[in-house]
């Protein structure tokens, strides 16, 4: 089992998928893309996104969110403006999935109740949130600094 994975809900922005797909490629957690896209995902335009990481990452793509909740794993962890518990308040377990939602509108109400638990990232007042891409590294370096589960370094 994974200690962290990273789920994408119908992502609309191929820079950002690709961004995320550079993350989890180094460091070393499993992508799940649940469709429909936003965008049409092929290998041109991820390679053009996630340049060479692409071959370094693990990437498993779901047709529907049906089929997504099909696949077993840990906890729902739902990242939202709207999350119940501060990132920096919340403890994550091994096999935690972290899911973000689409950038031009979330999750819809009845994927955000599947959620185990919502989480959100605290900002300075008056602000709405950040771009995906960087909520999505903030929760995953968390998550991996709680779990001890940063990659190993190659420091030769």
């Amino acid at each position: 089992m994974d200690l962290l994975r990273l789920a994408l809900f119908q992502p609309d922005i191929p820079q950002n998928a690709g961004a995320l797909l550079r993350l989890s490629a180094c460091l070393g957690i499993p992508l799940e893309i649940i469709e429909p896209c936003g965008f049409l995902w092929d290998e041109k335009r991820m390679r053009r996104a996630g340049m060479d990481y692409v071959d370094h990452a693990r990437v498993t793509r779901h047709a529907s969110w049906n089929a997504f909740r099909q696949k077993p794993g840990g906890r729902l962890v739902l990242l939202t403006t709207a999350g119940g518990t501060r990132l920096d308040r919340f403890s994550f377990l091994p096999g935690d999935v972290i899911m973000m939602g689409r950038e031009s509108a979330g999750v819809p109400p009845e994927v955000a109740a599947d959620a185990d638990v919502t989480v959100r990232i605290p900002m300075a007042p008056g602000l709405r949130s950040l771009n995906v891409a960087l909520a999505a590294t903030l929760a995953v370096g968390e998550g991996l600094r709680q779990l001890n589960a940063y990659p190993p370094e190659d420091l030769s």
